[in-house]
């Protein structure tokens, strides 16, 4: 388990802007009333080359057009999955007011989490090189798949110098990856550019994940992503994510900087595959330890963003993971999962949910679970319409196919304790 006694240990990571690219809107304020509105927008596979492929139903971004957002020298050297960190990054900055300071370069560092990678890019070279011959692949083929290609566009194009990672390790990582930032802002680095962005609704990568025994194969979008119901069959995959702009607290306020939220604690656990029963106990022990970093007692969390797998064993494991670790308050407190609107991202899911978690917080609604009516599990899972629920702490979970487990708590700006 990773996590210290609080997170804030006199140099708190607090959320000053962050930015969305996902299915069911470009921008947080887009996404945001979408999220309000309960919208539905999972449908029929339209990539090219993906529509005869025995996966129906995902979470597409339409209308994204990278050569309007983003400069050309960098679009014909990246993949989808870098275009949408770009995009993600450029209004998460905006909404900071954060630009890099030349007489501070090793001031702010960024760390993304991954898992497709670039397959759409890697997969046309590769089609040229059999196709046509080697002198017809491009130089980028060797940067552009990689996993970390989005964390080192991000640098290079930003001037970003600071301390730059990327973690690859299952889903988790679109919340494990906060806990990395706040490391290096408790370390003294001043910010960090954060989040995760996926694109695996490629041919290659498609195929892919037909090897996963979780994704739902259901053809009615309205019935192929419904977890903790009867009807759970899968989850939907999706493309997009967030980015954040992480900030040690007190270089914020010196500038002025509008402050989202605070990052108060992160825990995660590695339980292995196979059984998703054995996620319960490592996701709960995670959620302790996520509590315990933030100085929080069960008692103070007004909501859950759940993992929300969709797959029965897995659904009934984190319900009761919630129940080991909140005892009483787990029927309590409210649970929601967005993604069943738009489908599960992989390591960017997460990074959507805590995306929706800082604006609940901030307007004091928690958006619903769609396509759901009512939960099979001792959850109270919010359904329907958006609940209003004055917040200060927000709990949000993840765990990945390949056994990780990670919890994240976020605090209302103002509402913590130093």
């Amino acid at each position: 388990m990773s996590g210290r006694k609080t997170a804030a240990a006199g140099r708190p990571a607090v959320v000053t802007g962050l930015g969305v690219v996902a299915p069911n809107g470009i921008g947080t304020e887009t996404f945001w009333k979408a999220l309000l509105r309960g919208e539905a927008v999972l449908g029929p596979v339209s990539r090219e080359g993906c529509t005869d492929l025995p996966l129906r139903v995902a979470g597409e971004v339409h209308g994204f057009d990278a050569d309007a957002l983003i400069e050309s020298r960098y679009v014909v050297q990246t993949d989808r999955f870098t275009h949408f960190a770009m995009a993600a990054a450029d209004l998460a900055l905006e909404d900071a007011r954060l630009r890099a300071d030349p007489e501070k370069p090793y001031a702010i560092g960024v760390a993304t989490a991954a898992g497709s990678g670039g397959g759409e890019f890697g997969q046309g070279e590769l089609q040229r090189l059999w196709g046509e011959g080697p002198q017809f692949v491009g130089p980028y083929q060797s940067i552009a798949w990689f996993y970390a290609a989005s964390t080192g566009q991000l640098s290079i194009r930003g001037g970003f110098r600071g301390p730059c990672a990327v973690l690859v390790n299952d889903e988790a990582g679109g919340l494990d990856v906060f806990g990395h930032a706040c490391r290096s802002i408790r370390q003294g680095t001043d910010a960090v550019l954060t989040g995760a962005t996926e694109a695996p609704l490629a041919p290659y990568s498609m195929v892919c994940q037909l090897g996963y025994p979780e994704l739902s194969l259901a053809e009615d979008p309205e019935r192929a992503y419904l977890p903790f119901t009867r009807d759970a069959c899968g989850f939907s995959p999706a493309e997009g994510g967030a980015m954040f702009t992480l900030e040690a607290e007190h270089v914020a306020r010196d500038r002025g900087a509008p402050i989202r939220a605070v990052v108060a604690g992160h825990a995660a656990t590695f339980t292995g595959t196979g059984d998703w029963e054995l996620s319960r106990p490592g996701l709960a022990r995670a959620i302790q330890g996520a509590l315990e970093e933030a100085d929080c007692a069960p008692d103070e969390v007004d909501a859950v963003f759940a993992d929300a797998l969709g797959v029965p064993a897995a659904d009934r494991a984190e319900a009761l993971a919630l129940g080991d670790a909140l005892g009483r308050r787990a029927a309590e407190v409210p649970v929601t999962a967005p993604k069943t609107g738009f489908g599960r991202a992989y390591s960017a899911a997460s990074t959507l949910d805590v995306a929706a978690a800082v604006l609940a917080l901030e307007h004091g609604v928690i958006p619903a679970t769609p396509n759901i009516t009512e939960a099979h599990h001792d959850l109270d899972l919010v359904t329907g319409s958006a609940r209003s629920s004055p917040m200060r702490t927000v709990l949000v979970l993840s765990r990945g196919l390949m056994g990780h487990n990670s919890a994240l708590v976020l605090r209302r700006a103002g509402g913590y304790r130093l």
